[in-house]
């Protein structure tokens, strides 16, 4: 593994974490008549706090693509989970928590889990698939399960609504990283005419700005230990599917890798909802039994 790509995932992942401390702490006070509106980003856009939380997710993502244009996507999503240890540092701080032993449980497993699938499965680069069908379909499959989520999400009572949308925002977020690799790819081949003429940049830009109004409406609606773990968790393994489903990327095969590989990705699974579950996560305030009622956007 480039050390250059370790130092600058885990960078995105420490930017990452930080801001969306910082995104929830004033997302918690938006009016629930936004919830799932773009007017929610309207509204966060008047909160210093907020704005400094985006600045911070918008560095961490530019040092994710980054990352994504020199290593794999299955080496570098995995690294990206790491993110809530850095939420949990700033959390912590805020709250003056200790650690305790759910806390470094979480720590051990989910570091443990990132090493486990990293070193068992050894993920390397290769061709991308030529087949346009199979990139569709597992696109298809991941941006089509992230609206079901929404909808019922919609229907639902706040105890389920945040989970649901921050597991949407994830499948979204993990897409959008796979499409950012394929832009880069296109800009190093063609320059700036080459990335403008494919579709996709604008994917990439569509995709951000609904898993933003996702990630926001999970953030206002309930403390960050209902959202951030199920956010964290699903980014990086709808980013590895379509690693491995249609960009080529490749890892170990034989059994006992598999057995690891899984191994490593369940205990980062456990690792992520330990930490995410840990008393120093912000609380947020009490909010309404039910989501309003809304129009469709």
């Amino acid at each position: 593994m480039s050390v250059l790509v370790l130092v600058l995932a885990v960078s995105a992942a420490c930017c990452l974490g930080f801001g969306f401390v910082l995104q929830q702490n004033a997302a918690q006070k938006a009016p629930l008549g936004d919830f799932l509106s773009p007017r929610l980003l309207i509204d966060l856009m008047r909160v210093p706090r907020w704005l400094g939380g985006i600045g911070l997710m918008v560095a961490g993502m530019a040092l994710g693509a980054v990352a994504l244009s020199q290593g794999e996507l299955s080496l570098v999503e995995p690294l990206l989970a790491t993110n809530l240890l850095f939420a949990l540092a700033l959390s912590r701080r805020q709250s003056r928590q200790p650690l305790g032993r759910q806390g470094w449980a979480g720590l051990l497993l989910l570091a443990g889990g990132v090493s486990a699938f990293i070193v068992a499965g050894e993920p390397r680069g290769g061709t991308a698939l030529s087949d346009p069908l199979r990139q569709w379909l597992i696109i298809g499959a991941m941006v089509g399960l992230a609206l079901l989520l929404t909808a019922y999400a919609k229907r639902s009572r706040l105890s389920a609504a945040p989970v649901l949308l921050a597991l949407a925002a994830g499948l979204l977020y993990g897409v959008q990283d796979a499409l950012t690799r394929t832009s880069g790819e296109r800009f190093s081949e063609g320059g700036l005419v080459e990335l403008l003429t494919g579709w996709q940049p604008y994917a990439v830009l569509a995709l951000g700005v609904t898993g933003l109004v996702l990630v926001q409406s999970a953030f206002e609606t309930a403390p960050l230990r209902m959202s951030l773990p199920a956010l964290t968790a699903a980014q990086p393994l709808a980013g590895i599917i379509c690693g491995v489903g249609f960009l080529g990327d490749r890892l170990r095969t034989d059994t006992g890798a598999l057995a690891w590989e899984a191994a490593g990705l369940a205990a980062v699974v456990g690792g992520i909802m330990l930490l995410g579950l840990h008393p120093a996560m912000p609380q947020g305030g009490a909010r309404r039994e039910r989501v309003p009622d809304l129009q469709p956007l």
